[in-house]
């Protein structure tokens, strides 16, 4: 288990060098709470490890860099004016371009399952699936109550 922990700071201080604005503190240290949970959970051995923490970092930075291009784009009916002032194109291109970022999403989450899952035994797969959601639910629940 000490192995592990260490594995996983290893893989955790390259994410926090490349923060370098000070609204990313927050997203540190979810990223961080979020680490230490798959560490927890997945209870993977040292070679797991080796193979399944560069995976996940590679998979977290495409889909940041996913998350990014979809904010720079603004596509987000949130973000736009009424949509009755819009036209009808406007609209549709909106909904399309949702459409697209989030098809793009699945591919990115098919690409890395399949990595994991040519890599890895299934069951910690699920373990990390699994994991993933309670973590979401988790981490709503926490500052739900604002814990930090």
């Amino acid at each position: 288990m000490k192995n592990l922990t260490i594995i996983a700071l290893l893989f955790i201080f390259p994410i926090l060098a490349m923060a370098q604005r000070p609204d990313n503190k927050k997203r540190e240290e979810i990223e961080s709470y979020k680490i230490a949970y798959l560490t927890q959970k997945l209870e993977l051995s040292t070679e797991e490890a080796k193979i399944f923490w560069p995976i996940y970092n590679d998979y977290q930075k495409e889909l940041s860099e996913l998350r990014k291009e979809r904010g720079q784009k603004m596509i987000s009916f949130k973000k736009m004016p009424e949509i009755d002032e819009m036209s009808d194109s406007e609209v549709q291109a909106l909904i399309v371009n949702d459409f697209d970022f989030k098809q793009k999403d699945l591919n990115l989450d098919k690409k890395y399952y399949a990595k994991l899952k040519s890599s890895l035994p299934i069951k910690v797969i699920g373990k990390y699936y699994r994991a993933q959601e309670t973590f979401k639910r988790e981490l709503l629940s926490r500052y739900r109550n604002n814990k930090p």
